[in-house]
């Protein structure tokens, strides 16, 4: 029996088996199940046939992957036998075009190397002003009993931030270009429509307004970098003062050409303000639902100086696993794509060359072989036992990156790596942000931002929960179907300013009623 090394790094036979296939309707696959609940649709076929199983859609051959050591291997391990895939560039190309989250090979490097200093720790450090300063604008918008809808809301403050740190305040002054752009992109994607499963081309209704705001949208940030460049654009990458900056240098330099300094720019705009502003929204969503950890955040982030730091919020481990937690029941990305270069074994099944891979973080981030009671929101799993609390495990669940995991203070994590978590699980059990050479580049900027946002916000208001249950749908990212929306009451006292109050008790359940449609990935 002739053996080759497989997908997972070890010898496998050539002849191993194919993964299940538990069929669909002709000519048209599984798209019905996935129209109806992409979201649940993952779940099952995970519960039901293991980690590896194949779907058809309109008779293109994919496999949902939600073993954690093929995910290992995809992503990291045996990563230079995977790329993204025509499957994503077919979709995503109008939109994207060849900029850092498509491109590959030399064309990725080459891209991710021209930018990369917009994203050095100490970048990222000097946005936190931003971050905070606008929370504060947030905080003080609502007044005392407000019902305010938290993900419009989570919306315009990560827009904000992302126009301040990364695109420049002129982005500012196209919100509405870019506000139309996205709910087109939305429209476009939603797999609650088995019209988003047709390629762009085909002129319906909702692809004719997608093409017309991606075109507006397009034309808008020429419009910003011929100002950048009128201005005078520094002399090298490494200068400017954000990431339009940055990309313009680069472009300069020849580095990247013309168009893929719109492609990143246009990517940025959507990745660096979308997940974002869902991880915020979840994040407030679920500490509204568990008033008692609430409680301990705020005292956490009260007893703070002042409004918090970057530093500070390394420090903060009740702060960190609250954020933690709602990445991992809902995660913004619910599925990363890609494509084995030749055939290879994953988890033991023959899989070819060519074939669409779907990674789930939405299916592994709730299995129970994981995860004890895993649609439950329970930041506490997330934390070291110091005072007889639950946490007990030091267990990295990752992204793939370097960084700093925690010590023996029970600080969760920094903000690049993995971070602890109760139980033994592997690795990639949780993968919110990707992993290996393609993990997201803005993952550093998106956790200190979900981080400062929140403990800004707590220090000043008690949330409280009116909507009691997430409907969901799969689009390019995970989103609510409705408005979710939380009451929020002023805090007195010292620190009014700083931090108000405590909370009662509730649990929080990882609902998941109603359409869970699907969005696509942020991995560059």
């Amino acid at each position: 029996m002739s053996e080759t090394t497989d997908g997972d790094g070890v010898t496998a036979p050539r002849d191993a088996p194919r993964p299940p296939d538990p069929g669909g309707i002709p000519l048209f696959g599984n798209v019905h199940e996935l129209a109806s609940d992409a979201l649940g649709f993952y779940e099952r076929r995970s519960s039901e046939h293991g980690g590896i199983v194949r779907y058809d859609v309109f008779g293109t051959e994919s496999y949902l992957v939600t073993d954690p050591d093929a995910i290992a291997a995809i992503l990291v391990e045996e990563h230079d036998r995977f790329e993204k895939g025509e499957m994503p560039r077919e979709r995503l190309g109008g939109l994207l075009g060849d900029g850092l989250f498509l491109a590959e090979g030399d064309a990725w490097r080459e891209q991710r190397t021209a930018m990369r200093s917009a994203f050095f720790r100490e970048r990222v450090a000097a946005y936190g002003d931003a971050m905070v300063e606008h929370a504060r604008r947030t905080a003080a918008s609502w007044d005392d009993g407000d019902v305010v809808d938290v993900h419009a809301a989570a919306t315009d403050y990560a827009f904000a931030v992302l126009a301040e740190s990364l695109l420049g305040s002129d982005v500012e002054r196209e919100r509405d270009t870019v506000r139309a752009a996205a709910e087109s992109v939305t429209e476009r994607f939603d797999t609650g429509r088995i019209a988003s499963f047709l390629p762009e081309w085909i002129p319906t209704p909702t692809n004719r307004r997608y093409r017309r705001r991606i075109r507006a949208l397009r034309a808008t940030i020429r419009d910003l970098v011929a100002e950048r460049r009128a201005a005078g654009p520094p002399a090298n990458p490494g200068a400017a003062d954000d990431l339009l900056g940055t990309l313009v240098a680069a472009a300069e330099l020849g580095a990247i050409d013309d168009d893929q300094l719109v492609d990143n720019a246009v990517t940025f705009l959507f990745a660096g303000h979308e997940t974002s502003a869902l991880g915020l929204t979840y994040t407030l969503y679920c500490l509204a639902r568990r008033p008692e950890f609430q409680a301990r955040v705020r005292a956490e982030v009260s007893a703070l100086d002042a409004d918090p730091t970057p530093a500070d919020v390394r420090e903060c481990p009740a702060l960190t696993a609250a954020v933690d937690e709602a990445l991992r029941l809902y995660p913004p990305v619910h599925s990363f794509f890609r494509e084995p270069t030749e055939p290879v074994t994953l988890g033991g099944y023959r899989v070819p060359a060519g074939v669409v891979l779907t990674l789930s973080p939405w299916a592994v981030h709730r299995d129970e072989r994981w995860w004890d009671d895993p649609e439950t929101y329970r930041p506490e799993r997330w934390l070291r036992q110091t005072d007889g609390d639950e946490a007990t495990g030091d267990e990295a669940a990752g992204d793939g990156s370097d960084g700093d995991e925690g010590d023996a203070s029970g600080t969760a994590r920094g903000d690049d790596g993995a971070g602890p978590a109760v139980g033994d699980r592997p690795e990639y059990a949780y993968f919110p942000f990707g992993g290996g050479p393609r993990h997201c580049i803005g993952m550093r900027f998106a956790r200190q931002e979900l981080r400062l946002a929140t403990a800004t916000l707590l220090r000043r208001l008690r949330l409280e929960p009116v909507t009691t249950e997430l409907s969901l749908r799969a689009s390019a990212n995970t989103r609510p179907t409705h408005p979710v929306r939380l009451r929020v009451s002023a805090l007195d006292g010292p620190g009014a300013s700083a931090g108000r109050g405590d909370g009662q008790r509730d649990v929080c359940r990882g609902t998941r009623t109603g359409p869970r449609r699907s969005r696509l990935p942020t991995d560059s």
